[in-house]
């Protein structure tokens, strides 16, 4: 009975170990499923922002309710979630830091040579954190705020809210940016 017990407490102990201490691939996993919910939160808004107010609305969208969805999901999911482009659109809270940088290059890299932008998704520990990020790659809605040859309304719009904008001139498949997230170890 004792040796019984000890053996219970032991997969006990051990299962404990592994949910506090995941894998590398659990986090992978957990950190995809975060990026899963801030997509699944922030298109429905500009598609609908577009829908009824087109460009100039669903610029709001992006400038006001994305910044709030990644702070909820950060608090909700205990990881870090922010976006980052090496083409910042917003210059106060999309800039890469190198490793970002390092990353978002090596994206453009797959993206140039074939691979599909949603395809693209790196995650790694380094400096204490799990880091993973997953690229953002320009899709046909996209087009009307990042794309060439941009209304005058929406060039407006833009210089508003982001004075200092790099994000325009993209084609439909491009790497637009990223959606990191960093978690302690």
């Amino acid at each position: 009975m004792r040796n019984t017990l000890f053996t219970f407490l032991s997969i006990v102990a051990c299962k404990l170990v592994i949910a506090a201490e995941p894998g590398a691939n659990s986090l992978q996993a957990q950190a995809g499923e975060v990026v899963r919910q801030f997509v699944a939160l922030l298109k429905p808004q500009l598609k609908q922002a577009m829908a009824e107010g087109g460009p100039s609305q669903a610029i709001t969208v992006c400038a006001d309710l994305a910044p709030g969805i990644a702070e909820s999901l950060s608090v909700a999911s205990g990881w870090k979630v922010t976006r980052v482009s090496l083409n910042p659109r917003n210059a106060s809270r999309a800039i890469p830091d190198s490793w970002e940088k390092t990353v978002l290059a090596e994206f453009d890299r797959r993206q140039r040579a074939g691979e599909h932008a949603e395809s693209l998704h790196f995650g790694e520990v380094t400096g204490g954190q799990y880091r993973y990020m997953q690229a953002q790659g320009v899709e046909p809605l996209c087009l009307t705020c990042h794309g060439k040859g941009l209304a005058d309304a929406t060039v407006l719009t833009l210089q508003e809210y982001y004075p200092d904008d790099m994000a325009t001139g993209y084609s439909l498949g491009q790497v637009r940016g990223a959606i990191s997230l960093s978690r302690s170890m």
